[in-house]
């Protein structure tokens, strides 16, 4: 294989592929691209998908990341509508569906995530979605009708913005989750408590500690059916229980994949030549110390622009702190970090009055936060978090304090065993 790239195969016609592609060319590299898509759709955006575009303030094309002339005046070749099978690397190809082959001498797997589905759910059933894809999305959008009513499985961040897009087109949500409060993994009780709190006085019918036991449809509409016997009816159901990463096309070309692709914090897989980004990818991450996937938009961003580097042989590593939002119910939540597990929960700012951010600390460090119409908290969060800052609770909890002033004496104090060492 030569040190040198000449031409680059993406797998994955995705927000990371998009990303990847606009990279390579702006550093400089003109050898061949062809991004591989098994949808029909050029590259487009998802978070609009349960927000701007359910809510019809949106077509595709808004969505869209990589336009027709923008692909050509930047000699990007698309092969959409056919998925790939495997990498050949023997031979230096990408395998079709269709029989034909793409070749390259490097791979990007940019192959996402699909929708996790429910035991015993129809999949072709029209009256049921699971929300992953543009046409997704606009088949829910169909579905969607003044005074309808919508159940929603799932309580998540997507769940959650599904059901407040909902309200603002006048259906009645109906939200079942399994855990006691909504985002209990990711948020913890306390916090989960604020989310299950925000949708109930919005207008959400919300149902938590319930596991769907079955989904039934009929020319009127659904009826969804927990294991306590809560039967809900509604004119649609929305599925929204997590995603599964996309690794039958790692598998059979001899990738390593455990809970996705295993790549280095340079986005290498376990095959030289052969990089994977975005949501399919389990990453190695330096601040963590551990291998983490998750499917942040930010994060597919970050990858893709980490992987472009390393095809091109300019070593580049993604150590950023995981960063993704939600807009719901007319507030703007963040969450960074990644907090395994927490020992200490710290709130600055007022939970009643929706304006506040929580941090995560774990043995004294700040792993993540947690913030309600406060961007400007997470971004200083973000990077204490990266410092691997350990602040002090009081200070956090402060509204005086300048959260900005904590990460540069984080900065500060990070010098100073390199200073005393220098003696």
């Amino acid at each position: 294989m030569s040190d040198t790239a000449r031409s680059v195969v993406v797998i994955g016609a995705s927000q990371t592929a998009a990303v990847a592609a606009r990279t390579l060319r702006r550093r400089g590299f003109d050898g061949g691209i062809v991004l591989v898509g098994d949808e029909p759709h050029a590259p487009y955006q998802r978070p609009p998908l349960s927000k701007e575009l359910l809510e019809g303030a949106a077509d595709g094309s808004d969505a869209a990341l990589l336009t027709e002339q923008w692909c050509r005046d930047n000699a990007v070749e698309l092969r959409l509508g056919t998925p790939a099978r495997r990498i050949d690397t023997a031979a230096g190809a990408v395998e079709l569906a269709d029989g034909t082959t793409v070749p390259g001498d490097r791979f990007l797997l940019a192959t996402g995530a699909s929708a996790r589905r429910l035991p015993d759910v129809a999949e072709d059933d029209e009256r049921i979605v699971h929300l992953r894809g543009l046409d997704d999305a606009l088949r829910l959008r169909s579905l969607l009708r003044p005074g309808g009513r919508l159940v929603i499985v799932g309580a998540g961040f997507v769940g959650s913005e599904v059901a407040s897009t909902a309200l603002a087109r006048g259906v009645r949500p109906v939200v079942i989750e399994q855990a006691p409060v909504p985002q209990a993994r990711v948020l913890g009780e306390e916090m989960g408590a604020f989310c299950a709190d925000v949708q109930r006085a919005a207008g959400v019918e919300l149902h938590t500690g319930e596991t769907v036991a079955s989904v039934r449809t009929g020319p009127d509409g659904v009826v969804v059916t927990t294991e306590s016997g809560l039967r809900v009816e509604g004119d649609a159901v929305v599925v929204a229980v997590g995603a599964v990463p996309n690794t039958a096309v790692a598998r059979a070309s001899g990738i390593a994949v455990e809970n996705g692709v295993l790549v280095d914090e340079r986005c290498r897989t376990s095959v030289p030549g052969i990089f994977a980004a975005g949501d399919v990818a389990n990453h190695r991450h330096p601040v963590y110390g551990r291998w983490v996937r998750v499917e942040h938009f930010d994060n597919a961003n970050k990858q893709g622009m980490v992987a472009a580097k390393n095809i091109l042989g300019r070593p580049a590593v993604h150590g950023d702190p995981h960063w993704f939002w939600s807009d719901q119910f007319g507030l703007n939540l963040q969450h960074v970090g990644h907090a395994r597990s927490w020992d200490r929960l710290v709130v600055r700012g007022s939970v009643a009055e929706r304006d506040f951010t929580a941090f995560y600390l774990e043995e004294g460090v700040l792993r993540a936060a947690f913030a309600a119409e406060r961007g400007g908290d997470v971004m200083a969060a973000k990077e204490l978090i990266a410092r691997g800052a350990a602040p002090d609770p009081a200070r956090l909890a402060d509204e005086d304090v300048d959260l900005a002033e904590l990460a540069g004496q984080a900065d500060e104090a990070a010098a100073e065993p390199a200073l005393a060492g220098g003696k």
